[in-house]
């Protein structure tokens, strides 16, 4: 499969695109201007939020594409290209469930805003390295805004104690999805970044084989299903490893960017 034909290109951001400390290596804004000069698309594909993704892009935040909260929104220049919110029932119930596990923080993901309930200060430090407009309230279920995801921190492991409880309860009619050790996103059964990128596909004319995508855990699954050329990084995930056809170096190691410029940019 020719890699001169690529179109398209997403990479999942924490443990994939930055290093271990949440920073973008410098030398992504040449490789970001070597593929725009290309024509090629780049898109940060995240659970972060919207406003959290573009400050870490800083000076081309209004350029790149956007896939944020893990696929349930697409952004691109300011404007939305894709949208999968989840109904107000479907927020009632989580967020309910969710307040009976011990230890579980919850962040109620808005178009506007994410919004929290707890006044911890480690939850707080935590939250706010991926909910950079983040909003303290007495009750979730009286914010007025339109909500895409529900994200929830347990410091012990989501894994563990967080998606046995809410998958059996919710799994059937929502996506419910580690995504990292100590996070978990309820989505819109329909959401994933790989449905992102499959309407991406079909609204701006390029094929999933000329798709690229890189990713380390398992809300990248989905991701990696919708690209040919699926890498999973070193420090991925062993079963995301399996799922992906190829691997990149790891995180630490830049991987993404390596593997960009050999295959894509021939540098």
């Amino acid at each position: 499969m020719s890699l001169h034909n690529i179109k398209f290109i997403a990479s999942d951001m924490d443990g994939t695109l930055l290093d271990d400390s949440s920073q973008l290596s410098p030398e992504f804004f040449d490789v970001y201007r070597q593929l725009t000069e290309k024509g090629i698309i780049f898109a940060a594909a995240s659970g972060r939020q919207y406003a959290s993704l573009q400050q870490t892009f800083g000076p081309i935040k209004d350029e790149i594409m956007y896939i944020a909260e893990n696929g349930t929104l697409v952004m691109h220049q300011g404007k939305e290209l894709y949208c999968c919110p989840l109904g107000n029932d479907t927020v009632e119930g989580i967020v309910a469930e969710a307040r009976q596990i011990e230890g579980a923080y919850i962040v109620l993901c808005g178009k506007q805003s994410a919004y929290i309930e707890t006044q911890d200060p480690q939850a707080i430090a935590e939250l706010k390295k991926y909910y950079h407009q983040c909003l303290y309230v007495e009750d979730l279920l009286k914010v007025d805004d339109e909500f895409i995801k529900i994200a929830i921190c347990h410091f012990d492991s989501t894994e563990k104690f967080v998606y046995p409880k809410l998958n059996e309860k919710f799994g059937a009619t929502n996506q419910v999805v580690v995504s990292a050790r100590i996070w978990l996103d309820v989505m819109n059964a329909q959401a994933s970044k790989g449905a992102a990128i499959e309407h991406l596909q079909q609204t701006l004319g390029f094929t999933h084989e000329q798709t690229m995508s890189f990713g380390d855990y398992f809300n990248d699954v989905e991701m990696l299903k919708s690209s040919y050329h699926s890498y999973a990084v070193e420090n991925a995930h062993p079963d995301v490893k399996q799922l992906a056809r190829f691997s990149a170096p790891s995180n630490l190691d830049n991987g993404v960017l390596k593997v960009i410029k050999e295959t894509v940019l021939n540098v």
